[in-house]
């Protein structure tokens, strides 16, 4: 029987991918759900806002991956500015531009720098576009979730600030929902004391009362700082945080785990543009190639499942590598090397998903050892994991990347069976995949949201990160013309960024 899969569960797991997205240790952000629910608790909050703190505690943060492209653009290492982000008060002029001065173009020169510099200020790349696309990711994702209103609410306002100096909207007071108003008390309490130590996080607290935090709020945890904080040093915060989640604990049914999933994956595709839609793919093609190679049903559902979290380990690695058009670096390498490690842990701790995770990190393990980040040889790897290791290699090859365009599908075929003959992958899960992609030509019908086929191409292009210039030349169109279909698109599906389009473009099927 398979394991049932709580909600809070996958939460849980999708803040340790968030803390590593945002440059802190991982558990930061479950050490903060806690602190959070007990200042809650000591504010004797009513139990539908409690939840809320709890909830959003935990995905406050997942809408990093929805503007990690724009955020790269900016810093290149994306986590380390963002690690940097989380020690200054952003309402201060003075520490936001000597961040800015110390991080924009980092590592580029001068000219990079300046260009950098001048990106800041545009509406899409500037802090109030990056935090408004964080914000709608992350409502956009806890929707699909199945989580309530006053949890999206929350997050919403999840960067406002008491003194309506916050992002993106500048709500002031007591219209900032309460939840956002607690966990940012909660979070920054946390993280400060990680770098400072606890006298430095109280009177961190204290100073910033009235101007970032709600006084009430600061109060609350004044009166009981030191043994707020030390509730958040628990030895094993995963298990507290599960213990404490708000009645009645919600256990996904089969089908809701599915989707779940899919919402799963599609939040690691979003960390890049030329990622979107590559989890849900090699999830299928794995399936189909499991079908070709009659395993049971059983092993099926476990390698699509695989499929769609394969790649959660990518959070952890900036996207100036994931984007870099050049050759890596060894340095570069080693990052890119840890992200399959990085999704076993992750999926490790969640005992319904533990089964995959062993699987889900294989798919870059090679029969002839070459592969990370175990370096297993053929005979320690499943018949599932060579599935794997095929649908994602074949599906990479047929995606765009930053340093080549995408492979035809004969051509990808082609060089499949060339890594056979090298070693590098099975014969038999290689001819499974192909035989399984078919290389069928799929016919669509009506678009979703009354799109036309000429939004769903310009859709498809901003997606993949395209300027509206590069999708005028690409489309043989004008400027002003993409702008308007990029409008109209946007306000058909409902969104304002194009982070929360690619999450529906995916959701839609609307990539290939």
């Amino acid at each position: 029987m398979e394991p049932t899969l709580r909600l809070a569960e996958l939460l849980a797991v999708l803040s340790l991918a968030s803390d590593l997205g945002i440059g802190q240790p991982m558990d930061y952000l479950l050490r903060s759900c806690l602190l959070a629910t007990r200042l809650a608790e000591r504010m004797e909050l009513p139990d539908e806002q409690r939840q809320a703190v709890y909830y959003t505690a935990l995905l406050r943060w997942v809408g990093c991956t929805g503007h990690a492209h724009e955020a790269s653009i900016l810093f290149g290492d994306e986590i380390t500015a963002r690690a940097r982000f989380a020690l200054i008060d952003p309402g201060s002029p003075a520490e936001v531009l000597r961040l800015g001065l110390s991080e924009l173009g980092a590592g580029r020169g001068l000219t990079g720098r300046l260009r950098a510099i001048a990106q800041s200020g545009s509406a899409e790349l500037g802090v109030a576009g990056q935090f408004r696309a964080s914000c709608e990711t992350a409502r956009f994702l806890a929707e699909r979730l199945g989580i309530g209103a006053s949890v999206r609410r929350a997050l919403w306002h999840a960067f406002e600030r008491w003194d309506g100096r916050g992002v993106p909207n500048h709500v002031r007071g007591e219209n900032v929902d309460i939840a956002a108003r607690v966990v940012l008390v909660a979070q920054d309490a946390v993280v400060l004391q990680q770098t400072g130590g606890i006298d430095a996080a109280t009177e961190a607290i204290r100073h910033r009362a009235g101007r970032a935090y709600d006084p009430a709020v600061a109060s609350a945890f004044a009166a009981a700082e030191r043994e707020l904080l030390a509730s958040a040093n628990e030895a094993s915060p995963w298990d507290q945080v599960l213990a404490t989640e708000p009645q009645p604990q919600r256990v996904l049914s089969t089908e809701e785990m599915d989707s779940a999933l899919e919402a799963v994956a599609d939040y690691v595709d979003l960390k890049s543009p030329w990622m979107a839609g590559h989890s849900r793919g090699v999830a299928r093609l794995a399936v189909l190639g499991a079908e070709a190679s009659s395993l049971p049903e059983t092993e099926r559902r476990a390698l699509r499942q695989a499929g769609l979290l394969h790649d959660l380990g990518r959070c952890g690695v900036h996207n100036g590598i994931w984007e870099k058009a050049g050759p890596l670096t060894d340095a570069e390498w080693e990052r890119v090397r840890l992200h399959p490690y990085l999704t076993g842990r992750l999926l490790s701790r969640c005992g319904a998903l533990a089964s995959v995770a062993t699987l889900a990190a294989a798919h870059h393990e090679r029969p002839d050892g070459s592969g990370y980040h175990r370096g297993a040889h053929g005979v320690e790897l499943s018949p599932g994991m060579k599935l794997l290791a095929a649908a994602d290699a074949y599906r990479a090859m047929t995606e765009p990347r930053p340093y080549r365009p995408a492979l035809a599908p004969e051509v990808a075929a082609t060089e499949l069976r060339r890594e056979v003959q090298q070693g590098r992958l099975d014969g038999a899960a290689v001819e499974s995949i192909l035989d399984g992609a078919g290389h069928r030509a799929r016919i669509r019908g009506r678009w979703p949201a009354r799109l036309t086929n000429r939004e769903v191409e310009v859709l498809r292009l901003a997606v993949r990160g395209a300027t509206n210039r590069q999708t005028a030349r690409r489309l043989s169109i004008s400027d002003r013309t993409v702008a308007h279909h990029i409008q109209h698109i946007y306000d058909k599906i409902g969104v304002s960024t194009r982070g929360a389009a690619a999450i529906y473009a995916m959701e839609h099927d609307l990539i290939d």
